[in-house]
């Protein structure tokens, strides 16, 4: 077995653990496998054990990647996620070629996305971010402003409001990053509880890393963001 095929055995197995503390069905949280800085090969390895869904945060490698294990899969339907910063002349290919996007903070984002979103392809995910925790330095709309972008965005074309995302400042012990945590989970919880027009698949609540996946899955989360558990340890190029 190779070494990402194991890692990804043990992210599952610790999920599983983590769904039974919590007293949740296994099946209801997926995994995004983060392979930002990681190659096409990475990616395949993964692909071959099994998994489908990958999140970057940088766009153009993303698109890069996209292209590479298109080609190398044709017949392979892989799920591609943005799950870093657009800035707004970058949502293009965005738009046009992941499948979903985590990290809408702002309407004119996802105006763009929507207006850039090719008519042949099935409508673009969207989660929105909220800054759960007002860290000064961190992306998201703050938890009081998330249902009026929630509604915004709800009533764009070719883009479909799937939830929420939160990427929380680290906090070292369980009960603190259960704290946060559960902080997304009832500002989630009070919007889907509205039952409003447009937000009929408003069911994803994009929640917790490698660190803290446990804590997050007590809380609530459906989808949890792990790249250093799947891949391994990064190296980033100097600036």
């Amino acid at each position: 077995m190779t070494t990402i095929a194991n890692n990804l055995q043990q992210v599952l197995g610790r999920m599983a653990q983590a769904c039974q503390a919590a007293r949740r069905d296994p099946s209801s949280v997926g995994l995004l496998a983060v392979s930002k800085t990681f190659g096409a090969d990475a990616v395949l390895e993964a692909v071959a054990a099994g998994h489908r869904a990958f999140g970057e945060n940088y766009i153009q490698e993303g698109v890069d990647k996209i292209a590479a294990l298109r080609a190398a899969l044709p017949d392979t339907a892989l799920q591609w996620h943005c799950i870093g910063p657009i800035q707004s002349n970058k949502t293009r290919p965005v738009a046009e070629h992941f499948d979903w996007v985590h990290t809408v903070d702002r309407l004119k984002i996802a105006e763009r996305l929507s207006a850039q979103r090719p008519d042949h392809q099935p409508p673009l995910h969207i989660c929105v971010q909220v800054n759960i925790d007002g860290g000064p330095t961190k992306s998201g709309v703050a938890p009081a402003d998330a249902l009026e972008l929630v509604r915004a965005v709800a009533k764009l074309p070719r883009l479909v409001v799937r939830g929420l995302m939160s990427i929380p400042d680290h906090a070292p012990e369980f009960e603190a990053q259960l704290a946060i945590h559960a902080r997304a989970k009832a500002l989630f919880d009070q919007i889907v509880s509205l039952r409003e027009p447009g937000l009929a698949q408003f069911n994803t609540l994009s929640l917790g890393m490698t660190a803290d996946l446990e804590a997050a899955i007590q809380a609530g989360s459906t989808l949890v963001r792990v790249g250093t558990g799947v891949f391994g340890g990064r190296t980033y190029p100097a600036a």
